[in-house]
């Protein structure tokens, strides 16, 4: 859709500001905001954390968290008045008769936004009966089911009965759509609908909404404000874009414009945030320094175990299991990176923490040869794995819950020097926490504060520094950048190539962005329901995939 056939402002922001505090210590979070999304279109806000997105998102339904004060108009074109209205000058019983109705809304974690104690069918039944209460009980249940039809759930009428934590990501996500379209919005807002989805249940969510926005045109055409910071899918979904910073609009204009004529300086240099790939090639002679062969996790199959029925023989018989990861094999050698992909479920992590040996006091059962060092990673005495542990460390992907909130930058840091160097003189240890940070880019000025005292960037430096104290030879990197802005990703694993190269380091990186993975590995394996289904290095692999499920995923992504 052009700028020329654009229908008329569904939605308008009109000088909008948000702001904290009163006075001297008054703080803009989002400031004098002028934004139409016009009736049928589809358009997308972006900009760093931080810059507004989520407050412009929350505003027209009035959900802004306590303490903000907002100014200006926010003008919607409503089907229950005769032109428009000014949705922050409504009631709290008028802003809520258009929640649901006439503006729904999609939030980024479904887990959270979903009641865990109602199944899913109750909490769309809900959502049709606060709004057509005339409907009887079975019409509502006839409606949500033909809603979770409609968004592609498998089954709908089991899945109606099911509960929150019963489904996948990507069927929480269609659950949560279902929901919110039960009334027939004339406006949807999706506050990062995907960031929990890997990259092809990203592109199918998107496909799902544009195809519910063409069948709502002849109801007089559904608006989509779509809150994101990954780019592809704005390319892929967007007819326009609105890039925030700082709490400013600093450019407008269609998704073409805006990706290959940017403006503003700002704008060019989010739009061009993609990682690059800067490797040094693996020394032929490099050593080996971890090795899997044929290792096979499984857990209890606990559907097909209730499924059996009570019987005194179950007693002596062992339970029936599901397997996870299925007899992979592969070699790290040293300054050597293998990406890890696949879609959810497809044992990406599973991997990780068995290589880790994480899963020994779990309901996991492992088989298989984990080689670390030249050591057997799972025959290690308890003493002798724990010794071993400064060698093979680990970056996780939520760096504000792996790192404690009680603890100061230097307790966090020091820990691991207290626990494998206990002899260390304290002067020693504050120098090798202090030399850490500056290789990872945080100042002395760090010490004392606490982890929600810096952005997401700074933490994840914070955990890499932890890390990297001990001075291991291997880094399991577990999606370690996916819950980052774009141009701060960019940053973390300028960061990692630097210190890869530095000290030599193999990384084994697990994450579904196909993008991290081209920039930093060497090799590239494939994982498809447990199982490796192709596994070479990384440019070839990207430019000849073998496998079909290979190919679909780098066509998601839009690799070429």
């Amino acid at each position: 859709m052009s700028e020329a056939t654009v229908k008329s402002a569904l939605l308008s922001y009109q000088n909008l500001s948000v702001s904290f505090g009163s006075g001297r210590r008054e703080k803009f979070a989002v400031r004098d905001l002028n934004l139409d999304i016009g009736i049928g279109e589809r358009v997308a806000l972006v900009g760093e954390s931080g810059s507004g997105k989520t407050l412009t998102a929350l505003a027209p339904l009035r959900l802004e968290p306590e303490g903000a004060k907002t100014q200006g108009r926010i003008l919607f074109r409503s089907t229950r008045s005769a032109g428009e209205v000014d949705l922050l000058t409504l009631s709290p019983a008028e802003i809520q008769d258009i929640r649901g109705r006439d503006i729904a809304m999609v939030f980024q974690e479904p887990m959270t936004a979903l009641n865990p104690l109602f199944t899913i069918g109750n909490q769309i039944v809900e959502a049709v009966q606060v709004h057509q209460p005339l409907l009887r009980k079975d019409e509502c249940i006839d409606a949500a089911i033909a809603l979770l039809r409609k968004t592609g759930i498998p089954d709908p009428a089991q899945r109606f009965k099911s509960y929150p934590h019963q489904l996948s990501g990507g069927q929480r996500q269609r659950a949560m759509i279902s929901m919110a379209l039960a009334c027939k919005p004339r406006l949807l807002i999706a506050d990062e609908p995907t960031t929990a989805l890997d990259v092809s249940l990203r592109l199918q969510i998107l496909d799902l909404l544009k195809e519910l926005q063409e069948e709502a045109v002849g109801d007089g055409g559904m608006g989509i404000l779509l809150i994101t910071h990954d780019l592809n899918l704005v390319r892929h979904f967007a007819h326009r874009v609105a890039v925030l910073n700082k709490g400013r609009l600093v450019e407008a204009g269609t998704t073409q414009a805006i990706f290959h004529h940017p403006e503003n300086s700002y704008t060019e240099a989010l739009v061009n945030s993609q990682p690059i790939r800067d490797l040094i090639p693996v020394m032929p002679l490099a050593p080996v320094l971890l090795t899997t062969e044929a290792l096979s996790v499984s857990y209890p199959d606990l559907k097909k175990r209730k499924g059996l029925g009570f019987s005194p023989l179950r007693l002596f018989k062992p339970s029936p299991r599901s397997e996870v990861l299925r007899r992979v094999s592969f070699s790290l050698r040293q300054g050597q990176t293998i990406g890890v992909i696949g879609e959810s479920g497809s044992g990406k992590t599973t991997l990780g923490m068995a290589v880790l040996g994480l899963l020994g006091d779990s309901a996991a059962e492992v088989h298989g040869e984990v080689d670390v060092l030249g050591n057997d990673w799972r025959q290690l005495k308890s003493a002798d794995r724990r010794a071993m542990r400064s060698s093979l460390q680990v970056i996780f992907q939520d760096p504000f819950g792996s790192l404690s909130p009680r603890m100061t930058v230097m307790q966090i840091v020091v820990e691991g020097l207290d626990v494998h160097f206990p002899r260390l003189a304290s002067a020693e240890r504050e120098n090798r926490v202090l030399d850490i940070l500056r290789e990872v880019g945080l100042d002395r000025t760090a010490l004392s504060r606490y982890p929600h005292e810096f952005s997401g960037g700074q933490r994840q430096r914070i955990a890499i520094a932890r890390a990297l104290i001990l001075r291991p030879q291997i880094l399991v990197l577990d999606e370690p950048t996916s819950a980052l802005d774009v141009s701060i990703q960019k940053q973390v694993l300028a960061l990692l190539s630097e210190l890869q190269k530095k000290y030599n380091l193999a990384y084994l990186m697990i994450s579904h962005d196909l993008a991290v993975i081209r920039a930093m590995s060497h090799e590239v394996m494939v994982l498809k329901e447990g199982k490796v289904v192709e596994f070479g290095e990384t440019e070839t692999l990207i430019k000849h995939p073998k496998q079909a499920y290979t190919k679909a995923l780098f066509t998601a992504a839009e690799i070429s």
